[in-house]
Order: structure tokens, then C-alpha cells, then sequence
């Protein structure tokens, strides 16, 4: 594989974990405490994802229990998770929040399915944004006489191999989503 082309695999590497923590916050048919750690709490005047500031568990299959390490901040957790888009509406038990979530119907669960396409096509436009600028890089290479004509298409064969092969993780991460999302 051309150098230029290996080099660029790292980007490839982004990409494909941003797909996987960006799905990760979908919800299957059992709840996880990835559903709500990155919400955004604003506290004491700063912005904080709410894993930083609660221990979050999972009690029962669709309960996720939140207890604040700072019980000041609990009203502070609680209006960020309702404005959050979880759907859920979080209910202060003493010193933790419970957000109950109800199980999931054959529609929501469709929807869901609409909304790992989406993120699913995101990842792949992030491969190709990837794929261009490495392609670019490798034109000008040629063009500065760095590489010759040969290796400028030996380094975008490669690179239409990497790029392929990073699409076809990008789908069998989202197989295997959608199958725990359609799961009963």
C-alpha cells in the first residue's frame, strides 16, 4: 500500500469511531447508561456531559438510575435530561434521578432503525470527505513530481480499497445495530 494512502488510514480510524459512539446512544430494547452520558448539564456556570458529574447504572431492563456525586447539582441533571431528546421525563427519588423508559413498540422501533440509516450515512460522507482529501493529496504529489504516474494510481487504487473496506465496517457495525434495535 502507497504511503500517503497508509498514512491516511488514521483518518479512516476517526471516522469509523465516531460512527460507532454516535450509534452507541441509540436505544436497543435495553436501556444502557450510554443513552444519557453525553448530555450537556450546565452546572456551577460550566458545561459538563452528565457521565463527569453521576455514577449512572442500569437497575432493570428499561430503568437507568443517575446519582449525582454533588447533590446541589440534581436540578441541575434534572432540566438537562428534559430538555434532552432521550423522551423521557426524569423523576427525582431523593438523592437520584430514575428516567423509567417504556418498551419499545414496533413503530419506535422503525424510527430508530430511520435514525441509525441517517447516522449510518453520516459515517459514510465522513469516509468519502476522507477519501477526497487523501485523493487531493496524492494528485498534488504527482503534480510536484514526488511520485510518478504509476504510483498515483497505485496510491488511488489503494485508497478506493481502504475507502471500500471502511464502508463495508461502517455497514456491518450498522447490521448488527439494527438487528439489537429490532430485537424484541
Amino acid at each position: 500500500m502507497h504511503s500517503i494512502v497508509e498514512n491516511s488510514r488514521i483518518h479512516f480510524e476517526k471516522a469509523l469511531e465516531f460512527v460507532k459512539n454516535d450509534i452507541s446512544a441509540l436505544r436497543t430494547g435495553r436501556v444502557a447508561p450510554s443513552l444519557v452520558e453525553k448530555v450537556q448539564v450546565e452546572s456551577y456556570g460550566a458545561i459538563s456531559d452528565l457521565m463527569h458529574l453521576a455514577s449512572i447504572t442500569t437497575q432493570e431492563p428499561q430503568t437507568i438510575i443517575i446519582k449525582p456525586w454533588d447533590p446541589n447539582v440534581i436540578k441541575d441533571i434534572e432540566k438537562a435530561l428534559s430538555k434532552s431528546d432521550i423522551r423521557v421525563s426524569p423523576v427525582v427519588d431523593g438523592q437520584v434521578i430514575r428516567l423509567n423508559f417504556p418498551a419499545l413498540t414496533e413503530e419506535t422501533r422503525k424510527e430508530l432503525v430511520k435514525v441509525l440509516h441517517k447516522k449510518l450515512e453520516e459515517g459514510r460522507i465522513a469516509v468519502r470527505g476522507v477519501r477526497e482529501k487523501i485523493r487531493e493529496e496524492v494528485m498534488s504529489a504527482e503534480k510536484d513530481k514526488s511520485i510518478s504516474e504509476d504510483e498515483k494510481f497505485q496510491a488511488l487504487k489503494d485508497l478506493d480499497e481502504l475507502t471500500k473496506d471502511y464502508n463495508d465496517k461502517i455497514k456491518n457495525i450498522g447490521d448488527k445495530k439494527e438487528g439489537e434495535i429490532m430485537t424484541i
